[in-house]
């Protein structure tokens, strides 16, 4: 089996130019077909971008590269858009979930905390302005799902796959966040998604983090310290990481 680290979506901070960061997705083979871990902006953001979209362009710098989306992507593996069976999100902002429409007939796996924020306008929460409703239009297959296990000390919920995957709730950089935790023939792969930051090259202050992605980073970093043999990933990785580790061979 093996995981594909796909860079998605190339946004390099415009203040600091060392902060060139692609946004990782998970093309993951598993027993019952290729599941995709969040997508990256769709095809739609690209021929159609919102208006929090071009805000996002100005603030950042990016080469907003169609070639880098999801469905792309899947395409160059040699597989096809409809062979993505499952999609399980971390949260639903447009830089996780545009994809979707590009992959109608996969189900979506989300936490129901996460969902019921995107959906619902009277849970107020600031990151609420990157949630696009047209990323849902097209009322893909849901399974919704909350708390039902523990993953070492975090509480959980077991995801149907084998390999085993646990959704990690990390309330926090969106109402309804959640990591992803992979266990594969060379250990446990935990992507804490939008809750931390590239733990190897990481060069923003604690306060940025915190500011940005919510309170976890200081649990997550003295977890990843006393686990070496879990590896850590986030969502923003730099791009020496996507050079360093295309593919994650689980043999």
């Amino acid at each position: 089996m093996t995981i594909h680290y796909l860079n998605c979506f190339t946004c390099n901070s415009r203040f600091s130019p060392k902060m060139e960061t692609g946004t990782l997705c998970l093309l993951i083979e598993t027993d019952q077909g290729l599941v995709l871990a969040d997508t990256g902006p769709g095809l739609q953001d690209y021929s159609n971008p919102t208006r929090f979209t071009n805000f996002f362009r100005v603030i950042t710098v990016m080469p907003f590269n169609p070639q880098e989306a999801a469905v792309h992507q899947v395409r160059r593996l040699g597989c096809k858009p409809e062979d993505i069976r499952d999609i399980v999100l971390t949260h639903m902002h447009f830089d996780h979930c545009g994809g979707l429409p590009d992959f109608p007939h996969a189900r979506v796996h989300i936490h129901k905390r996460e969902y019921d924020a995107f959906t619902n306008k009277q849970i107020l929460h600031w990151s609420k302005a990157a949630y696009i409703p047209r990323d849902l239009a097209h009322k893909p297959e849901l399974s919704l799902y909350e708390v039902d296990s523990k993953w070492y000390d975090f509480d959980s919920i077991c995801l149907p796959f084998m390999p085993e995957m646990y959704l990690i709730p990390l309330y926090g950089h969106s109402y309804g966040h959640c990591g992803l935790a992979i266990k594969t023939d060379k250990g446990w792969l935990f992507h804490v998604a939008d809750a931390g930051v590239d733990i190897e090259n990481n060069i923003a202050p604690d306060w940025v983090i915190r500011l940005f992605l919510g309170s976890h980073w200081p649990r997550l970093r003295d977890f990843a310290k006393s686990h070496p043999e879990i590896t850590l990933t986030a969502s923003h990785m730099y791009r020496k990481f996507f050079e360093d580790h295309e593919i994650w061979e689980m043999k």
